[in-house]
């Protein structure tokens, strides 16, 4: 988005899209993993566990620090919301994201119960990994948020045209607002007041 750009958009947060898929990764890695347990697999038990506490800590730390210069670049270039603009609430975004990713997170849990056959618990502690890599994603936007006293928000029409993705080469820029505006915190999370726009 050039700077000169002030035609009203509808706003998605970006920490709330971020954070969009942590939940159903989670809960669905969690609900593989102790599955999977249940058979002894071909390395056997002891072996997947620890197979899958070490696939847990990689995807974790390689989902939590993928394209953060990508999302530094875009919130610098950040241009104040117009007043026109419409931001998105909190619910809207997340069920948006995981109703256009129902199909892969539906594939990803069948293969994490299917890996247990081979690994026991690996395929899901590395689904869960994922999961808990993008909560600590969206906190750590939370906490440049924060820092910088504005949300990040990003253009629905380029998310949509991007896979859902906050990140990716559709979104040109993000747009500002005060560190009040919208329905969630900084980081995405539910807000416990839900403050006026």
């Amino acid at each position: 988005m050039a700077r000169g750009d002030r035609r009203a958009q509808g706003l998605a947060r970006v920490a709330v899209v971020v954070r969009a898929g942590a939940a159903p990764m989670w809960w669905l890695g969690v609900l593989a993993a102790g599955t999977g347990l249940s058979v002894p697999g071909i390395t056997g038990r002891r072996i997947g566990v620890l197979a899958g506490a070490a696939l847990f800590l990689v995807s974790a730390a390689v989902v939590t620090y993928a394209r953060r210069r990508r999302y530094v670049e875009l919130a610098r270039q950040a241009a104040r919301a117009s007043k026109h603009d419409v931001l998105q609430d909190r619910a809207v975004s997340a069920r948006a994201w995981r109703r256009g990713h129902r199909w892969w997170l539906l594939l990803a849990f069948l293969a994490a119960l299917g890996s247990a056959f081979a690994v026991p618990a690996a395929g899901g502690m590395l689904l869960a990994g994922c999961g808990a890599g993008l909560r600590w994603k969206a906190a750590w936007l939370g906490r440049r948020e924060q820092a910088g006293d504005a949300l990040l928000w990003v253009r629905v029409d380029w998310l949509s045209r991007n896979g859902g993705r906050p990140a990716g080469k559709a979104v040109r820029a993000y747009r500002s607002t005060g560190i009040a505006a919208g329905d969630a915190a900084p980081g995405g999370a539910r807000r416990r007041t839900a403050a006026l726009v």
